[in-house]
């Protein structure tokens, strides 16, 4: 077997073909944001706020789940199986948004989406980690944070344009065949799984491992816990700016097109802070690695 070796530069295809699968990743969230609130006021007419909201929820809730048990199966399963598998999922979105006769299948869609985002985003993301080692998990998580957020920003753009020039629907969701078809086939195909690279690593870390995960990150270990909340505020924020800014703006007499500019912006300037922001944390934790 060849050598395992661990870092950015040692492993840059794997690590760029993860970036770019990622940006499918991404993608598909994409197709949503300009245009779903529209889809159900004008094609399913739905008036209530809350009932237009239900498929955020409904698809925040399937992720954080999905999230949950997906580092557990990574090392079970395989990370390259969960990233096809997250794939095999999130084939049907596309179809099921195109051709829905009624708002519950919607929800349905967006159950797959979440199982679909949970599974693929948390495998490149661990994935990206195994092969770059410790000193360099801060500007991997960055590179695939914009990766992710970037292709959102440009999918949430370009529905939006679609959606204007040639309606809601079928059209803006041929992206998402496209990116799915592309994911999958790129994971099953050039993907590798980075087992031999935890294996390698286990071998020279020092970091001890966590007993109770579930408590330890929202109660016990105060570092963790932080981080934890952290995460869930800046997720809240970013279920408000998908599913309120469309509405809003929509109300406000905004075109289609001008609420995907909109809607884009948001997740375009985290993608670009990202890698700044990633590589800052390599250099804060160097003088304690």
């Amino acid at each position: 077997m060849k050598q395992v070796r661990l870092g950015l530069r040692e492993n840059w295809k794997q690590f760029t073909l993860l970036v770019i699968i990622n940006a499918f990743v991404g993608g598909m969230v994409g197709l949503e944001r300009s245009i779903l609130p529209q889809i159900a006021e004008v094609e399913f007419h739905i008036a209530a706020k809350t009932a237009i909201l239900s498929f955020i929820i409904v698809f925040g809730i399937v992720k954080a789940l999905t999230n949950y048990f997906t580092g557990a199966l990574a090392n079970r399963v395989g990370r390259k199986n969960l990233l096809v598998i997250g794939w095999l999922i999130g084939i049907p979105v596309p179809f099921i948004l195109m051709f829905a006769g009624n708002w519950n299948w919607i929800i349905a869609a967006n159950v797959l989406l979440g199982i679909n985002q949970g599974l693929t985003w948390s495998s490149t993301v661990v994935m990206k980690i195994d092969l770059v080692g410790e000193r360099q998990r801060g500007f991997a998580m960055g590179l695939n944070e914009f990766a992710g957020y970037g292709a959102l920003a440009v999918v949430a753009f370009f529905t939006g344009w679609i959606a204007s020039e040639y309606g809601l629907r079928p059209y803006p969701f041929y992206i998402g065949v496209a990116l799915s078809i592309l994911g999958l086939l790129g994971s099953w195909l050039l993907i590798k799984d980075t087992k031999h690279h935890v294996a390698a690593e286990t071998t020279t870390s020092n970091i001890p491992k966590l007993n109770n995960i579930f408590w330890q990150t929202t109660w016990k270990n105060k570092n963790l816990s932080s981080v934890t909340q952290a995460g869930l505020i800046n997720n809240l924020n970013d279920g408000m700016a998908w599913g309120l800014f469309p509405i809003l703006l929509a109300a406000k007499g905004f075109t289609i097109a001008q609420i995907g500019i909109v809607t884009a912006v948001y997740p375009a300037v985290w993608s670009i802070g990202q890698l700044f922001t990633g590589k800052m944390l390599v250099f804060s934790c160097l003088p304690i690695l």
